[in-house]
C-alpha cells in the first residue's frame, strides 16, 4: 500500500507569531501583527541592526518601526510566495496588496513586490532587513 504526499489536514492560517514554522509564516504572522497594530510584537521581531528599504529611500530600524506604526491595514493579500531557506536565514518574496492607509493618506492600490530577511538570532526569529521593490509591472 502506498500513500501520496499530500496531506488530507487543511493548512492552518497563523494567529501568532509563535504559531510560524517557516518564511511563509513569519512573514503571514508579520503582517497581522502590523494589521493588529500590535507594535510591541513587532518591534520585537526585528533586529537591532534592520534595514528598511523602498522606492524612497533606505531607514534604520528605529525610523522603519515609526513608518510602519503610520500603517492602518484593514486588509491585506499576499501571493507568489517564494521562500528559500540558508542556514539561519530565510529569505521571502512575495506581491502583497495593502488595503488601507498611511500617513501620507490611502495605501496604494497596486500590488507590490517585497522581499524580507528572516535570521534566527538565540532563540526567535526577526528580520533583517526588508525591502519594498515596487508596484507590480502590469
Amino acid at each position: 500500500m502506498s500513500f501520496s504526499g499530500c496531506t488530507v489536514y487543511p493548512e492552518r492560517p497563523i494567529k501568532v507569531f509563535t504559531q510560524a514554522t517557516g518564511g511563509e509564516g513569519f512573514e503571514r504572522a508579520f503582517w497581522k501583527e502590523v494589521q493588529a497594530q500590535d507594535w510591541k510584537d513587532v518591534g520585537s521581531h526585528l533586529s537591532s541592526n534592520f534595514m528598511y528599504v523602498t522606492p524612497r529611500g533606505r531607514w534604520e530600524r528605529s525610523a522603519a518601526l515609526e513608518h510602519i506604526q503610520t500603517l492602518r491595514i484593514q486588509d491585506y493579500a499576499i501571493s507568489d510566495l517564494s521562500t528559500e531557506m540558508n542556514r539561519d536565514t530565510f529569505v521571502v518574496s512575495y506581491t502583497i496588496v495593502l488595503h488601507g492607509t498611511s500617513q501620507a493618506g490611502p495605501l496604494p492600490a497596486a500590488p507590490e513586490r517585497r522581499m524580507t530577511v528572516w535570521q534566527q538570532q538565540k532563540k526567535s526569529w526577526v528580520a533583517i532587513a526588508h525591502s519594498v521593490l515596487g508596484p507590480v509591472p502590469q
